[in-house]
């Protein structure tokens, strides 16, 4: 049986290495969000698993996070100059590293800004065994400085609906490969296709539930430090950010889909932190 990476994340220590607000409903408008300055190039759009390495800053709400000095854990994904999400699962703490404008780990750019964390704020839903509604919001204790390369992806509204066979892109500085012993230094892109609920349950079964979604099973996959990063798929010409990095196969097998939470079905609880904080 195939066991879930998502508790290896951390294990990963071991291999070191301007919108105040967002509106309670819907998107952002496509010139504030999900439109990189620094256009993306995807081939096949078609490592993470068989992925390839992004084009620098052409995904500039990817965010690192990152404790014991600099050291990558997860991943995330800036939603406003105040707001970071990422999976409940990665146990983020005030004393981590929020990163915005990383590209190469082991080349820091002028474009990095090591950021602060004020509060953070995990789904009381979040249960381990389940692995359900695995989000978190962080709330940065200064905010982020937009650029040409850092800026935020839109979300989706509750509403929006993304069926499966849509090809989506899911980007972080993950393994390439589960067996390696350390992750790669520069942030990697795979395309990926989304495929329904029905069609993930004949992979995981029992454990796939609605506030899930599910990606790829077809030659590329999310690993171990992809955690908590973004899936993000186009609509009305701005990237969405529809799923986050949750759990997957233990060796990262390509031809399984891997698990992603499901934004559109978190959008109440996230309108009402951003609402009260």
């Amino acid at each position: 049986m195939a066991m879930l990476w998502l508790l290896s994340c951390l294990a990963l220590a071991g291999f070191a290495r301007a919108v105040a607000e967002l509106p309670s409903h819907g998107h952002l408008c496509p010139a504030d969000c999900g439109v990189p300055a620094i256009t993306p190039v995807i081939r096949g759009y078609t490592r993470i698993v068989n992925g390839e390495p992004a084009v620098p800053g052409s995904w500039p709400w990817q965010v690192s996070l990152q404790r014991y000095g600099n050291f990558h854990f997860c991943g995330g994904s800036l939603i406003s100059e105040n707001w970071v999400v990422t999976a409940a699962h990665c146990g983020v703490r005030t004393t981590d590293t929020v990163v915005v404008g990383a590209y190469d780990q082991n080349a820091p750019g002028p474009d990095e800004q090591r950021l602060t964390i004020e509060k953070v704020f995990k789904n009381p839903k979040f249960n381990m065994l389940t692995v359900r509604d695995d989000i978190t919001l962080i709330k940065l204790a200064t905010p982020a400085k937009f650029s040409d390369r850092v800026s935020p992806v839109c979300l989706p509204k509750a509403t929006d609906e993304f069926p499966g066979g849509m090809t989506c892109v899911t980007t972080g500085w993950g393994l390439t490969d589960s067996s390696a012993s350390q992750t790669p230094a520069v942030l990697q892109q795979a395309a990926l296709p989304l495929l329904t609920n029905a069609q993930c349950k004949e992979f995981w079964g029992f454990r796939i539930r609605d506030v899930m979604i599910c990606a790829g099973a077809d030659g590329a996959s999310s690993c171990m430090g992809d955690s908590g990063g973004p899936l993000v798929c186009q609509k009305d010409g701005a990237w969405t950010l529809v799923g986050i990095v949750s759990w997957g196969s233990s060796t990262c097998d390509t031809q399984v889909p891997g698990v992603y939470a499901r934004v559109t079905m978190l959008r109440d609880w996230v309108n009402s932190i951003l609402e009260a904080n």
